[in-house]
């Protein structure tokens, strides 16, 4: 049976690289140093900080091999109305064959569709006693994803990676 192409598995790591979450997904754009890829939600229903997320709603996930974390637009499941972007601290993604893997640095940004944010996990992010230097790459990455944010232009960022700077 051949293997299908498109198809990928998203592998979230933690700093010390232990496998904390793994799902498929299937991939729609990929570059050099960017891919942009659909998966759905494979979790049970949860309300989270006023956005509930169920199972199967469908993600655009855009992923970076030389930028300090990723972007995911999350839409509902019956109608794809735009819930949201979830944005990832992380250490630049590892794209390996049908494998994407990442480790997860705590920080993170939730944006609501009206352009609202939320910073979280700050209290993780310290607790994790990162090296200087990633924990001065993080905080420059959740820097550029606030501007991105405030800009309106985490939509653009998603759909296509080469826009953003």
């Amino acid at each position: 049976m051949k293997e299908n192409s498109d198809q990928i598995i998203v592998i979230k790591l933690n700093p010390d690289r232990e496998e904390t979450w793994r799902y498929p997904g299937r991939i729609l754009s990929k570059q050099t140093d960017t891919m942009l890829i659909e998966a759905r939600f494979n979790r049970k229903a949860l309300i989270f900080h006023g956005i509930t997320l169920q199972e199967n709603d469908r993600f655009l996930e855009r992923y970076f091999s030389n930028r300090w974390y990723n972007l995911f637009e999350i839409h509902d499941r019956e109608d794809d109305a735009l819930k949201g972007w979830y944005c990832n601290v992380t250490t630049p993604a590892e794209f390996s064959d049908g494998k994407i893997a990442y480790i997860d640095l705590a920080l993170d940004l939730l944006v609501y569709p009206d352009g609202r944010y939320l910073i979280l996990d700050e209290d993780e992010f310290e607790a994790l006693a990162l090296p200087h230097e990633q924990q001065a790459k993080a905080r420059q990455a959740l820097d550029s994803l606030v501007g991105l944010a405030e800009a309106g232009r985490l939509a653009a960022a998603v759909h296509d990676g080469n826009l953003i700077s």
